[in-house]
């Protein structure tokens, strides 16, 4: 690390210029723009993440007010009529190769620490106004949905795609790669025998909760906890089964399934699941889909923090080119956080980095401004224990 660097390039570090090279040279991401370049453009997307600028102009103006940083960056000044014109013919592809490659570094780390390999599977909606005439509507939303698949132990995103909103969820499903050992979560919105039998044979299992219309006869009872033990967080077991489809649609399942039946504390509602685990305690099952909360609060923080609601251009491609740049940006906070500053908060980190991205500041002046000092209490402390 150059003392000169900013925070802004020391963010960029997870990134590969000579890999990202290799993929504008596969997909032919140069030939029309070969005085604004994939890198130039993957930046200024990212920067767009991070600043303010709510439009093209207020981009051009936040970026080029930088002018000094970008020759270390390895980039040049930036015109919105050549960013608006790259936004509609570069290829998606770079940026999901790029994305793809930053999961690959958060994914040695998890391999490492030989954790749990825990998949939450989900869907949001990105709403799209008028000026977006080719997006679709499914009758509840006009646009787009963002499929994601997500390892909360180590908050790593893996986007899967971005499609219509007219898009079956269970259609998306089938295109996550499996792992064994893994354990997939997901809503009933994934519901397809053929995926699940899928996950069933990849020596992996999942777990999620039946469709209405799904009828389920019981093979065999089995035996619940002892009562104190029925308690979860925030639920109480009230069933646990093995059973079979009751339809012509159990031909196509060559694994046995079980279904959970518990009471929510908070509303007193009751909730049905349904797994092909058959060895975990019904508890931890349970506990394995309440998880499913935390992609819903990462969505909730994607919205919220970076630029997935306001678009810097109205056609498809710069929509697509825009929300891939976001998570190629929160894959960057991740994998800085983890090297350089694993126990500050993401949200104290994206505050530090938005006050100054262009500060020259090292990653140890970085940690002690986001550290908190020690209250003459802690200082106390700390001095009793050492004598």
């Amino acid at each position: 690390m150059h003392p000169s660097d900013t925070r802004f390039a020391q963010l960029l570090e997870g990134l590969d210029r000579q890999q990202i090279a290799q993929s504008v040279a596969r997909h032919g991401a140069d030939a029309y723009d070969k005085c604004f370049s994939s890198w130039d453009h993957l930046l200024a997307l990212i920067f767009a993440q991070l600043s303010p600028a709510a439009s093209l102009r207020a981009l051009e103006v936040a970026w080029n007010a930088h002018a000094a940083a970008h020759p270390q960056l390895g980039t040049g000044r930036l015109h919105r009529s050549t960013l608006s014109d790259a936004n509609q013919r570069r290829p998606l592809a770079v940026f999901t190769e790029t994305f793809a490659r930053l999961v690959g570094q958060l994914d040695r780390r998890l391999r490492r620490d030989g954790r749990t390999l825990l998949r939450l599977i989900d869907a949001t909606p990105i709403p799209l106004g008028a000026l977006h005439g080719w997006a679709r509507s499914n009758g509840r939303i006009r646009g787009m949905k963002l499929h994601l698949a997500y390892t909360p132990e180590t908050h790593q995103p893996r986007l899967l795609d971005l499609t219509p909103a007219t898009r079956n969820d269970a259609e998306i499903g089938r295109r996550i790669p499996l792992e064994r050992g893994a354990t997939y979560v997901f809503d009933k919105g994934y519901c397809h025998y053929g995926w699940w039998s899928a996950i069933a044979e990849a020596q992996a299992t999942f777990v999620t909760r039946p469709k209405t219309n799904m009828r389920l006869r019981v093979r065999t009872g089995r035996p619940l906890p002892p009562e104190p033990e029925r308690e979860g967080d925030g639920f109480t077991l009230l069933a646990d089964h093995e059973v079979a489809l009751a339809s012509k649609g159990d031909s196509r399942l060559g694994m046995g399934l079980r279904r959970i039946q518990l009471r929510r504390h908070e509303g007193g509602a009751r909730l049905t699941l349904v797994t092909n685990d058959l060895t975990r305690p019904a508890t931890q099952i349970a506990a394995l889909y309440k998880t499913r909360w935390q992609i819903e609060l990462l969505f909730r923080w994607l919205k919220q923090h970076l630029a997935i609601r306001r678009f810097l251009g109205h056609s498809e491609e710069a929509v697509r080119l825009q929300l891939v740049a976001a998570m190629i940006t929160f894959a960057l906070l991740r994998l800085a956080l983890r090297r350089h500053c694993p126990r500050v908060p993401i949200l104290r980190f994206v505050d530090l980095l938005r006050q100054g991205l262009f500060e020259p500041q090292t990653w140890a002046e970085v940690r002690a401004l986001l550290s908190p000092r020690p209250t003459a209490t802690r200082r106390r402390r700390r001095t009793a224990h050492a004598s």
